[in-house]
């Protein structure tokens, strides 16, 4: 379980890192993404850990919306480059009418 628990603090730091330091609105979207999978990890080895699906089925229901938030997340990237001809975060600034 220890291993588990270190693999997915190390991955979620990856990504809060990522964010933090990246101007790519692309790689947002992956470290993003990246934390999501790291949470889902540790639900689904808590799970493991217990002998409860319980977490399992809320792992489920977190991918779906990962899912809908990617597909809405990369249309508003693709809407942005054809306006702007750059994914640069500090210049969706401009966007906001």
């Amino acid at each position: 379980m220890d291993y588990y628990l270190i693999l997915c603090i190390i991955l979620f730091s990856i990504g809060a890192f990522g964010m933090l330091i990246r101007k790519n609105m692309i790689v947002l979207l992956m470290c993003i993404e990246l934390m999501l999978n790291s949470v889902n990890l540790l639900l689904v080895a808590f799970s493991a850990h217990y002998g409860s699906s319980d977490p399992q089925i809320f792992v489920f229901f977190t991918i779906v919306v990962a899912a809908a938030e990617a597909t809405v997340g990369l249309s508003i990237i693709i809407m942005g480059y054809r306006y702007l001809k750059t994914t640069d975060i500090s210049l969706f600034n401009n966007l906001k009418g």
